[in-house]
């Protein structure tokens, strides 16, 4: 998004916006009528009082009297709560559709945008600049309306009564409006610069937070209270500057209408002096006047909110412009018994620099193949391209003889198993992360589910846990061991019963107990899968039918264990520091 649009806001963007949510017409419709039978309740009292007053008599206050003025004032305020609370909640759903779109636009992103925003920034986005919208939707786009309505009746009521006092009135108008627009102007960019700063130290709140334990053992609290303090203070300096325009706002609008109030007071004493004008009259003129000053306020109030949603806006339509990961539409494929084939892949992330070059192997059915190689070689991007994160710059991927990406990729993910050293666990119970992402969770019978804890290694420590399949993890699984959480994961690929298993140093951060532990659930794991190992650690992959050894994104030999020892130096190495 150029510059250009982030600073001026588009008024038919922010409908498109509300259009895509697809707003309930109906209740807006009969909002806006209830609002219309409110303002004519408000109006009528006016009127009334005119002819009361002029022609007052003891006689004219009787009960009947008394009850029609309850009366309009108890029906008055049930059309305008119904109205109002109908036009709110349309607003309500309208925000409500706005945030799962974004959601599931978000979720449907490739991972390459993730790799460029930071997560704190697109919560922000959900959450913080929703609400900015919502506010304007929810409680004040109902007031507009209501407002509007006022306006229009009760500026063509006093145009009847005394067109020049309307005359007088009217010309506060554009005064007002050109204050309000050159204080909404600044608000808009002060509004803007504190989304982005509210999406900036969300994002380190989330960082800090989700790595406290790193924090606590650096000793790393002076920095980040140094951190959040200068966060807090570019938003609360940020706040001063809006809550300085909002300051002025006020009373400007309060010395225009009492300015106003004078004028036509004054003026309207002089008529009735002069009997061009009657008491009555001239109550109901000022009546009518009081109640234009809650729409005007409420008209200041939204234009000044409406500012604020700008950016908020413009980076809600941003996202919901984004083009999401394809390949949903591909070929529903078994995979099973056909070889992986990797022909002349050639990768790079964008700045040019190649990762891979020039990568080509064949992973046969049910073999086991494993690279290795200093760290940074491209060993794990090449598990990314097989998962369909990245699509090579040239060269093919292939599953038997069709390319991965004709394949549905929501097919292709679910007969692949991934398994890393991050032991990636959710918060939720044990049985909420070994079922994510199968179908139908709930209906994965425990049977099936303590199958495959046994198959993993990890049914004994489940049972010893008081809740069983129901024990909370905590966040990020910090209530297991890393063995343990290690087998969880190995768990839930037994569950999705992979075609191709990949294993990213399944154990490189593990203790030489739980290593074993580990490694006896992932040979039973591989057992007559097709398997892609990474491992630092050789001894893990000596029995692999096939190495390929892996630098500065070439491959640089390939062999068993023995024909690598035997003619790769740095692979010789290698074996030669860890196995000896």
């Amino acid at each position: 998004m150029n510059k250009k649009k982030e600073k001026e806001f588009d008024f038919s963007a922010f409908m498109s916006l509300l259009r895509s949510a697809d707003p309930s017409i109906w209740m807006i419709g009969v909002g806006i009528i209830g609002s219309l039978f409110a303002t004519g309740m408000s109006l009528a009292l006016p009127l009334f009082a005119k002819n009361f007053i002029d022609d007052f008599s003891l006689e004219s206050l009787n009960a009947k009297v008394i009850a029609f003025i309850i009366g309009l004032f108890i029906f008055r305020v049930i059309f305008g709560a119904f109205s109002n609370y109908l036009l709110s909640k349309a607003g309500q759903q309208v925000v409500a559709r706005l945030r799962e779109q974004i959601w599931n636009k978000l979720i449907q992103m490739p991972v390459s945008y993730f790799d460029d925003h930071a997560s704190g920034e697109l919560v922000s986005r959900v959450v913080n600049d929703t609400s900015v919208v919502q506010q304007v939707i929810t409680s004040y786009l109902a007031q507009l309306v209501s407002g509007v309505i006022t306006i229009i009746g009760v500026t063509l009521i006093l145009m009847r009564m005394n067109w020049q006092m309307t005359f007088l009135m009217l010309i506060g108008g554009p005064i007002m409006f050109a204050i309000i627009f050159q204080l909404g102007k600044r608000m808009a960019i002060v509004a803007r610069a504190t989304q982005d700063e509210v999406a900036n130290f969300s994002g380190e709140i989330q960082q800090t937070l989700s790595e406290i334990r790193l924090m606590k053992i650096s000793t790393a609290e002076d920095v980040e209270r140094d951190r959040g303090e200068k966060g807090i203070d570019k938003l609360y300096q940020l706040g001063l500057r809006e809550a300085k325009i909002v300051s002025i706002i006020g009373p400007v609008m309060s010395v225009i209408v009492m300015s106003l109030l004078l004028v036509v007071f004054g003026y309207g004493g002089i008529q009735v002096a002069k009997g061009a004008m009657s008491l009555g009259s001239l109550i109901a003129f000022l009546m009518f006047l009081f109640q234009l000053i809650q729409p005007v306020v409420a008209f200041t109030q939204f234009f000044t909110q409406f500012q604020r949603a700008a950016g908020a806006t413009n980076r809600i339509s941003g996202i919901l412009a984004l083009e999401e990961e394809g390949g949903q539409e591909g070929k529903d494929f078994d995979i099973l018994g056909l070889s992986l084939n990797f022909s002349a892949v050639n990768f790079s992330y964008g700045d040019g620099k190649k990762v891979l070059e020039d990568i080509s192997f064949v992973a046969r059915p049910g073999e086991k193949l494993a690279f290795a190689g200093p760290s940074g070689g491209g060993k794990t991007t090449v598990f990314s391209l097989i998962e369909q994160f990245y699509e090579p710059d040239s060269g093919e991927i292939l599953i038997g003889d069709l390319p991965i990406n004709q394949l549905s990729r929501e097919v292709w993910r679910n007969q692949i198993a991934y398994v890393s050293q991050e032991n990636a666990i959710l918060s939720g119970t044990i049985r909420d992360n070994l079922t994510y992402g199968l179908v139908k969770p709930s209906q994965v019978p425990d049977k099936k589910i303590w199958e495959a804890l046994e198959m993993a290694y990890a049914a004994e420590f489940v049972k010893k846990m008081e809740e069983g399949l129901e024990t909370e993890v905590g966040e990020r699984g910090m209530n297991l061991s890393g063995g343990q959480r290690q087998r969880i994961s190995i768990a839930r690929a037994f569950l999705r019963n992979p075609k191709l298993l990949m294993l990213d140093e399944a154990t490189a951060s593990l203790d030489s107990q739980s290593e074993g532990v580990v490694q006896e659930a992932l040979n039973r794991l591989m057992d007559g899968r097709t398997t892609l190992v990474i491992a630092h650690r050789l001894s893990t992959i000596v029995d692999a039918e096939q190495i390929l050894f892996i630098e500065d994104g070439k491959i640089t030999g390939r062999g068993t264990h023995e024909e690598l020892v035997a003619n790769h130096e740095l692979y010789h190495n290698f074996a030669t520091q860890q196995l000896t």
